[in-house]
């Protein structure tokens, strides 16, 4: 999960942002601020690993901003200008956009920031496999509910809940998907999208952006989750 902010005056271009990050899946919005100075205070208290950084702020420039930022995080540059583009790589930005950009650009920018390896990602999972689980309590209300894990389908986050779906009946968790992510990892149960883990051995196919399961429910499979998934699928 990449933790972002957004240093942008212009409510318009603050709504763009906070929309393609919404549909990118695999950020979280920590807070929107419209100049610099108020984002130099957040950061004292906040660690982050990205920020989109507007060049046109009030008070001070985003390449003023980026003189006087100490610990300096990744930051992707969104501007109307081009002027800037050259100067700003001075500063080892990750990107440059230049507004209006597409959410398909906004992707490309954002697939730049470094992350875990994926194929590490995958070699880990296989590693734990040998740890693998057979059966789990689920916490559903006020009881304790033993499912065998190969009957679980998939698991779906639902408002402040999780629904772990088997082929006969859904159970309600009040744990959150990344509690079950990393729970079931040595399952090879595995995150599709922001809202769904899957467990692979219940995969009938891909299609595109759709994972089929078996019993006939399909799934959207992420972009920010596809690279790091058909590792998995294709080792």
């Amino acid at each position: 999960m990449i933790n972002c902010i957004i240093i942008e005056d212009q409510p318009p271009a603050q709504r763009v942002l906070k929309k393609y990050i919404a549909d990118f899946g695999n950020m979280e919005l920590k807070g929107t601020f419209a100049d610099g100075l108020q984002a130099l205070e957040f950061l004292k208290r906040t660690a982050i690993d990205l920020i989109f950084l507007d060049i046109h702020l009030p008070k001070i420039s985003g390449i003023e901003f980026l003189k006087v930022l100490k610990h300096r995080p990744n930051i992707i540059l969104t501007t109307a200008f081009a002027d800037y583009a050259l100067e700003s790589y001075e500063y080892d930005v990750v990107d440059y956009l230049l507004k209006p950009f597409s959410f398909e650009r906004f992707v490309q920018a954002v697939s730049k920031v470094p992350t875990k390896d994926n194929t590490q990602m995958a070699n880990s999972l296989k590693d734990k496999e040998e740890n693998a689980l057979e059966h789990i309590f689920i916490k559903s209300g006020y009881e304790h509910i033993n499912v065998d894990v190969y009957d679980i389908e998939y698991i779906q986050s639902d408002a402040d809940y999780t629904e772990i779906i088997t082929k006969t009946r859904k159970y309600l968790s009040q744990e959150p998907l990344r509690y079950w992510e990393e729970f079931l990892g040595a399952n090879r149960f595995v995150r599709i999208h922001k809202s769904y883990i899957i467990n692979m051995a219940k995969i009938h196919k891909i299609n595109g952006n759709q994972v089929f399961l078996k019993g006939g429910v399909h799934l959207p499979l992420g972009r920010a989750y596809k690279e790091a998934f058909m590792a998995l699928v294709l080792q």
